[in-house]
């Protein structure tokens, strides 16, 4: 079995955002895949979307109570684009798109 397993739940902002990404001209999402991937000029890009109340209003970042190991392990060891998001905004903007 894979160190990588599908998400067992969705955050509750997850179907808008795949919906709203889905309605872009040249973009592929795919879902499953511990969150999201999408493609977008013949780039993948790896998305794990948090819901904005794992937000630190402190720091404005996930709080890391919030990231599993295994996350932590992506954000550190692989090699393409891994990201922890919590809304649309950081997706378009890593995908070098502009709301």
């Amino acid at each position: 079995m894979s160190k990588y397993r599908r998400a067992a739940k969705i955050d509750a902002n997850q179907p808008d955002i795949v919906k709203a990404l889905r309605t872009i001209p040249g973009v592929s999402v795919e879902v499953n895949h511990d969150d999201i991937l999408c493609g977008y000029k013949g780039q993948t890009f790896w998305f794990e979307i948090k819901e904005p109340e794992t937000v630190s209003n402190v720091t404005g970042e996930v709080q890391p109570s919030k990231i599993k190991q295994s996350q932590y392990d992506l954000l550190e060891n692989w090699e393409g684009h891994y990201r922890i998001v919590w809304k649309i905004d950081q997706i378009l903007e890593d995908m070098g798109m502009e709301k």
